[in-house]
């Protein structure tokens, strides 16, 4: 039994003729009646009665054609779903994100792509980076955002591009000698209580500013650790000493705190896009033409990596 013979059936029952469901359908009669004939055998009940007045579904028929209606709702309903899919209307998104990346780009790239995609759903997960970059690798993320490029086993097939770019800052309380100054040298820092990330969730901040300000540092080596930038502002705020982090803790300013520049300035890893190379799923398709859209040279920075990635494949011997 296939759909055609459903969709014969109910033009039949609709029209009460044979001539005149064929001429809806397309067909010649004969073929119509003999489809009509086969479709009984194969119920094993007689589904229409053939009268001088027309032809009119029988008790078996009349339950034959309700289930059928349904059917062909459920075929054309799951073509539907399927066509949507494939443009990543519909579907999931697991993404790992580290908080600095609440601030820029992800309020604008989320908002975006949930009015252009309002039924994906979304799995968010902030996440350290280098838990991210493992999660990434092992399937249970389709896409991470974190600082600096990912490192470790498998991170050689992630597709990586750079989503923004950060300085060093620094963040004190109002009450601090700092407030009010426009910035604050290294060599200050070296003496003062730091509050800086924690170099096991962030290695590549951990050792940017073990560079900066020496390895046995003991301003680092006594500075009290964040979890994030937020808690990193939070504890300024609170007096416990300098907060040291990247420049778009600008954008989250708070009440009883100054934020200053650090000189000389001193670049930070950059905030990092990653998915895996394998990964070509219609919804992370449609995340990525979102990041496109809302951030153009990213987008020609993706585009390239990812024709970096296709030719390559095609040049790998099978």
């Amino acid at each position: 039994m296939e759909a055609r013979h459903l969709r014969y059936a109910l033009t039949l029952a609709e029209h009460e003729h044979f001539g005149r469901a064929a001429g809806a359908l397309g067909i010649a009669q004969p073929p119509l009646s003999k489809q009509i004939a086969d479709l009984e055998r194969e119920v094993g009940a007689r589904l229409f009665d053939r009268t001088r007045r027309g032809v009119f579904p029988t008790a078996a028929g009349a339950a034959f054609l309700t289930r059928a209606r349904r059917a062909l709702d459920e075929i054309a309903a799951a073509s539907v779903d399927a066509a949507r899919a494939a443009r990543g209307e519909t579907g999931r998104l697991r993404l790992g994100f580290i908080a600095s990346a609440l601030l820029e780009p992800l309020p604008d790239v989320l908002g975006r792509f949930g009015r252009e995609r309002p039924d994906v759903r979304w799995e968010l997960h902030e996440m350290a980076t280098n838990r991210s970059t493992a999660a990434l690798v092992a399937g249970e993320l389709d896409v991470a955002i974190g600082l600096g490029r990912p490192r470790g086993v498998g991170a050689e097939e992630l597709v990586s591009v750079p989503i923004g770019h950060d300085h060093l800052v620094a963040v004190v309380s109002s009450t601090h000698p700092y407030a009010g100054r426009p910035s604050v040298h290294v060599d200050q820092l070296r003496r003062q209580p730091l509050i800086v990330a924690s170099g096991e969730d962030e290695p590549a901040v951990a050792t940017g500013l073990r560079a900066l300000l020496g390895k046995d540092s003991p301003a680092l080596s006594g500075a009290t650790v964040a979890r994030d930038i937020h808690t990193i502002i939070g504890l300024a705020a609170c007096g416990v000493g300098v907060g040291l982090g990247p420049s778009r803790m600008l954008a989250a300013p708070r009440r009883g705190t100054w934020f200053c520049e650090v000189t000389p300035r001193t670049p930070l890893p950059e905030l990092v896009l990653s998915f895996s190379a394998r990964d070509r799923s219609p919804a992370l398709n449609a995340f990525l033409d979102v990041i496109r859209a809302n951030c153009p040279d990213v987008g020609a920075a993706l585009d390239h990596r990812l024709g970096h990635v296709t030719t390559s494949a095609a040049s790998t011997p099978s």
